[in-house]
């Protein structure tokens, strides 16, 4: 176009059109890397308080310790009617030692006359000097009179060989191994520097196999007890077992644990495990859809929803309606917390329903902020809200159900001292080990679970009368 020459008609609107579609362009451009910008501004201040993430996998920050739980009305530390532990007196202690003074405190003068005033009680409880005690079993033959065969008495089931550790001295090491979660060398050293046993970390090695083997009719009485538990928690975890990813998975309620390693985590394991099949109670588990094939009513954890509705926030800062669910989800946990309290069977219809409707809302309001985007990958918030919507009877079973809990943190924590275990040894080196240790760890869960001795139940296993739950305890 040459110089002074004024572009026609048509060239300024070819010119327009060009414009406009870079304009197009340009601006599918920014949406597309504000999406990108959120996702990666969200990846990376994803941690333990707005993800799944455990807190050691916390990177660039660590969050401010915050509880998503909402008030409950109660005072802080030991609820009411709830069993303490203190230091009380002993009304027939063991020893008892005099203290006499001998000059008045006042005067100086000497007390040999004095008259009694009374005792002033100072008890201290310790322990006594620890030693290892030795029982021979002394095993007589005597000779038949008659046919002159030799017959040699029956020794107790302890005493398996000319010297050997009883069963309090292998309760101990199991107890240290699976619950307090001390390696091998370590709990040997424990051994010898305490108790004054010099025991080899083969010995060690080898206490949880012969405890585990007579185990098997507790472990199923537990898997029995557990298919008929009115609601069941359920969870599963990586771990390595020969050096390979498999999936720690467990069943329990308050007073039950089953464990189950296995290659894979979906159904063909929860098949093995054999509980949630024909299971016909209420399955809590965190969304897993492998669960979805089992049963009929199921319960979600609401601590998962919360933690993703705080990164939602966080995400989208202009948004109010995820700071809103939070607060719609903690104000219906308050009001199932005080009807339990209270000794009702359900949240009053006048509290439930108008929270249910406002939590409902806001779903949908948050699914009118962020539509379906066709031809790519939905964002996590979008997600976070469509499971809301299409599972909200699973999301606020706890809500119409006062036996369902909020969470599904009873699973959660029988898994979390595991993931502990991980820590201290990286994981089994074989899977004869893995069920092993497993086996008994699920028996010590049990026991703590329903208050007895837990020293005092290895033992009783190891002796060949194992602890067994009875169906009191399936709640």
């Amino acid at each position: 176009m040459g110089e002074g020459v004024q572009p026609s008609y048509d060239e300024l609107a070819a010119l327009v059109a060009a414009q406009a579609v870079e304009l197009a362009r340009a601006r599918g451009e920014i949406a597309a890397l504000r999406d990108e910008v959120a996702v990666l501004k969200r990846r990376l201040g994803s941690n333990s308080g707005n993800s799944s993430m455990p807190p050691s996998a916390d990177r660039f920050s660590k969050p401010a310790p915050k509880s998503l739980r909402g008030k409950t009305g109660r005072r802080q530390g030991k609820q009411p009617g709830a069993p303490g532990a203190n230091l009380s007196v002993v009304e027939n202690p063991d020893t008892i030692v005099n203290h006499v003074p001998s000059s008045c405190a006042g005067c100086g003068c000497r007390l040999r006359q004095a008259g009694d005033a009374g005792i002033v009680r100072r008890q201290v409880v310790d322990l006594p000097p620890v030693r290892p005690s030795v029982t021979e079993h002394r095993l007589r033959r005597l000779r038949c009179r008659g046919c002159g065969h030799v017959t040699t008495a029956a020794g107790p089931a302890e005493a398996t060989a000319a010297v050997c550790y009883g069963p309090n001295v292998t309760a101990l090491a199991v107890y240290l191994l699976t619950y307090q979660h001390i390696p091998v060398v370590r709990t040997a050293a424990l051994l010898a520097d305490v108790l004054g046993l010099p025991v080899s970390t083969g010995w060690v090695g080898g206490v949880l196999a012969p405890v585990a083997s007579r185990l098997d009719e507790f472990a199923g009485c537990v898997v029995r007890q557990l298919r008929a538990a009115p609601v069941a928690h359920f969870d599963e975890t990586g771990i390595r077992v020969e050096g390979k990813r498999w999936w720690l998975h467990t069943a329990c309620t308050s007073t039950l644990t089953a464990y189950l390693p296995h290659r894979l985590r979906g159904g063909e394991a929860m098949d093995e495990f054999g509980i949630l099949r024909g299971f016909r109670g209420v399955i809590v588990h965190d969304g897993w859809l492998s669960y979805q094939d089992y049963g009929r009513i199921h319960a979600r954890c609401n601590a998962h929803h919360l933690r993703e509705l705080v990164a939602a926030s966080e995400t989208h800062p202009e948004h109010t309606w995820p700071l809103i669910a939070i607060k719609t989800l903690e104000e219906l946990n308050t009001a199932a917390h005080a009807a339990r309290d209270a000794g009702q069977a359900e949240i009053p219809a006048r509290i439930r329903d108008p929270l249910i409707s406002r939590f409902l809302r806001t779903i949908n309001l948050g699914l009118l902020l962020h539509p379906p985007e066709r031809g790519r990958k939905q964002s996590k918030t979008r997600n976070l809200l469509v499971r809301l919507r299409d599972y909200q009877d699973q999301v606020l079973r706890f809500a119409r159900d006062l036996r369902v809990p909020f969470t599904n943190n009873q699973a959660e924590r029988d898994l979390r001292m595991i993931k502990a275990q991980l820590k201290i040894s990286g994981g089994w080196r074989t899977q004869h080990g893995a069920h092993t240790w497993l086996r008994v760890r699920s028996y010590i869960s049990t026991v703590r679970k329903n208050r007895v001795h837990v020293i005092t139940a290895i033992r009783d296993a190891i002796t060949g009368n194992p602890w067994l739950p009875t169906n009191t305890t399936m709640t």
